[in-house]
């Protein structure tokens, strides 16, 4: 007989992971659903909205018109704003989003100091504060030499403005180059009241491990990161890189193969099965246009009826030449 125990505290559900979609509809109408977490437009083209849960990503689509990203879950959302950050929240998930204009702060590495100090100052005063997943998109990425370099100066402010906030562990994320004539770092995230589970690819260096050739400031970032409940997997940016250093230099082909065999060892760490679905939305960036094409027909084929969103960005290594994150739930 199991006695009963008048102290025993029930452990809380763990958190179902929002659903990520890409849906051809109007984003007012979706903002004013139940549930609606966030919403993302891309490119010059996309509409505007004053809700603060509304993004308009700073990169071209291929495909027109471009389909809205949505994230939604299973509750009652509130939004508001804390200075230049925007935020919502519902059923215990966390979107915000800053966008800072890169001449006010000095250029690329204060921009990046003063975006990650409001960011992890806000969630200090969250309960949802178990960050899950950042992107990240500034212009010129690979502008400069050396040390020099706007991404590397990007990482140098990253973790400036970080402080000691992930002494726990970084979360995924994604850092990709925009095309649009603003300055602008746009860097946006999703957040939870319950930790996930850091997942690394055993084919490549932790990035916070690079050697000092990739910059002053080693990037921070988990390869990929499963969602509370374990019902999801966050994907980072995934390139053509095993170890530390990039392969297949000019060769697109090979780089794309070598992301799609780097993307099954994340899902293999993970415990999860092989392959993507129906329901793994995914981002392809392509650095250059001529190539989307034929980016295109080899996803088509090797990911049959998965969602992919294809859009020009530049990858953080100029030698790479396409990068793929997204999600995978269980």
């Amino acid at each position: 007989m199991v006695q009963g125990c008048e102290n025993a505290v029930a452990r809380p559900a763990l958190r179902r992971a929002p659903q990520v979609s890409y849906r051809s509809a109007d984003a007012e109408a979706v903002l004013h659903e139940s549930g609606t977490l966030a919403v993302f437009g891309f490119g010059a083209g996309a509409s505007r909205s004053a809700d603060p849960r509304w993004v308009r990503v700073d990169l071209e689509c291929f495909d027109a018109p471009a389909p809205l990203e949505i994230w939604q879950v299973n509750g009652t959302v509130t939004h508001g704003r804390a200075g230049e950050l925007r935020w919502s929240a519902g059923d215990g998930w966390l979107f915000a989003a800053i966008e800072l204009d890169e001449h006010a702060h000095g250029g690329p590495r204060g921009a990046s100091a003063a975006a990650y100090a409001a960011v992890c100052g806000f969630l200090a005063t969250r309960r949802e504060h178990h960050v899950q997943r950042i992107w990240n998109y500034l212009g010129d990425i690979n502008l400069g030499d050396g040390d020099s370099e706007r991404y590397k100066q990007f990482c140098d402010g990253r973790v400036e403005g970080m402080g000691a906030f992930f002494a726990e562990g970084f979360p995924a994320a994604t850092a990709i180059g925009h095309h649009a004539a603003e300055s602008r770092l746009q860097v946006y995230l999703l957040a939870c009241d319950q930790p996930g589970l850091r997942v690394e690819n055993p084919r490549q260096v932790s990035a916070w491990h690079y050697p000092r050739q990739y910059g002053r400031t080693t990037p921070r970032f988990a390869r990929a990161m499963a969602l509370p409940a374990q019902d999801a997997l966050a994907i980072s940016g995934t390139a053509a890189v095993v170890g530390h250093a990039s392969a297949h230099q000019d060769d697109l082909l090979a780089q794309l193969d070598e992301t799609l065999t780097n993307l099954e060892a994340l899902l293999a760490s993970a415990g999860m099965n092989a392959g993507f679905d129906t329901q793994s939305p995914l981002k392809a960036y392509v650095r250059q246009p001529t190539d989307a094409p034929m980016v295109r027909d080899v996803l088509q084929r090797r990911l049959p009826g998965v969602p992919v969103l294809l859009l020009h960005g530049d990858i953080c290594r100029q030698e790479l030449l396409v990068e793929i994150d997204g999600w995978r739930y269980a």
